[in-house]
């Protein structure tokens, strides 16, 4: 099982970046994958979700109507388009892959012991 995340990267503020999770090893439609993000001294925070099957979403208030996921099944691959960047969005974004029943809903996210798979991390760094 693998996961590797790209796209991260130093950038002003306001502007984008986009995030890819490339997925391989296991039945990419049957998982959701998440994205979460930690900053030195903080604890690991869950930014946003996709479970493609199901069709559901979620995004923190953090990040809600900046950042968008997407999923592109045939590549098996997972992108967080992140808009209006912070310096607060500064943090070490992973992905991760959760195969359980939990339904991944907009309304909540597994936190991120709950989830089986990670990737290695890439860095964001938002400049003001």
């Amino acid at each position: 099982v693998q996961l590797v995340e790209s796209g991260g990267g130093l950038v002003q503020a306001g502007g984008s970046l986009r995030l890819s999770c490339a997925a391989s090893g296991f039945t990419f439609d049957d998982y959701a994958i998440g994205w979460f993000r930690q900053a030195p001294g903080k604890e690991r925070e869950g930014v946003s979700s996709i479970h493609s099957n199901v069709g559901s979403t979620y995004y923190a208030d953090s990040v809600k109507g900046r950042f968008t996921i997407s999923s592109d099944n045939a590549k098996n691959t997972v992108y967080l388009q992140m808009s209006s960047l912070k310096p607060e969005d500064t943090a070490v974004y992973y992905c991760a892959a959760e195969g359980s029943s939990w339904p991944h809903n907009e309304s909540a996210i597994l936190p991120a012991y709950e989830w089986d798979y990670w990737g290695q991390g890439t860095q964001v760094t938002v400049s003001s």
